[in-house]
């Protein structure tokens, strides 16, 4: 699937649902009391970047400490700030957005999802099978590329 097609209906779609949007819920509830509500999303949006993010940059140094590899970290960070990013864009399509980035249980959600289509379109080890994109996996006799085995040395250091 070819990104820029998607960007363009992107830049031309999302601005047209917030102004439709805007439009609709000043109809029923006031151009004030709209206004308000999209600086307090807003406002919301920056405080649960600020909390989300300090607290994955807290599990990122965590990990980093016990020597473990953060890349659900990484991951977490990358859609928190997406997520702060859509909230502080005024609009509500872009709040609804940012809102399921930033909390947990829906971000965890994306995270699969990408990770599932990062699969799909480049070769990846998945459960100790490589899998690449110009083979065909339901292929039995698909040709895979021979693993490359390195030597080398490493020392043990005892912590104190």
């Amino acid at each position: 699937m070819r990104t820029l097609p998607i960007l363009a209906l992107l830049f031309f779609a999302v601005p047209l649902i917030e102004i439709y949007l805007l439009i609709q819920v000043g109809h029923v509830i006031g151009a004030l009391p709209t206004i308000l509500l999209v600086i307090a999303t807003s406002v919301l949006g920056a405080y649960l970047l600020k909390q989300q993010g300090l607290a994955a940059l807290a599990r990122f140094q965590n990990n980093l400490r016990q020597g473990q590899l953060p890349a659900d970290e990484l991951k977490e960070g990358i859609f928190i700030v997406l997520g702060g990013i859509l909230l502080m864009t005024p609009g509500f399509f872009t709040d609804f957005l940012g809102l399921f980035c930033l909390l947990p249980p829906t971000r965890k959600l994306l995270m699969k999802l990408f990770a599932k289509r990062l699969q799909r379109q480049s070769g990846v080890v998945y459960n100790d099978v490589y899998i690449h994109s110009n083979s065909r996996v339901n292929e039995p006799n698909a040709p895979r590329p021979t693993p490359t085995a390195l030597e080398g040395e490493y020392i043990r250091k005892d912590e104190p």
